[in-house]
């Protein structure tokens, strides 16, 4: 019979799954285990706005699974996820020149 993990150890899961799964959706062949010690990682690597919007919306409904949130929860703290340690955004500036020209034309 397996124990059950306490809130803080489901927390702590719930952050190595996030990391890991960013890695994947960003398209980057690392774990969580392999930046874990390593200073400032999330500056080595990155993703396309796309991309952290799809990951936003994965870790939205991991976290709400995993950790029972309600929705607006679970997205506020994938924003602070973000904050702390989200990838930097490869196409940051294209994307919002792009969206500025879309709703320019509107």
């Amino acid at each position: 019979m397996t124990k059950r993990l306490t809130k803080e150890q489901k927390r702590e899961k719930a952050v190595k799954d996030l990391i890991n799964q960013m890695f994947i959706i960003a398209g980057h062949e690392v774990t969580y285990d392999d930046v874990l010690g390593v200073e400032d990682w999330f500056k080595k690597y990155t993703m396309a706005v796309e991309q952290g919007e799809e990951f936003k919306k994965w870790g939205k409904k991991y976290l709400m699974k995993e950790l029972r949130m309600y929705a607006k929860m679970a997205e506020r703290e994938m924003e602070w996820f973000m904050v702390q340690w989200g990838l930097t955004y490869s196409n940051w500036e294209d994307y919002h020149k792009l969206n500025e020209n879309k709703n320019s034309n509107n």
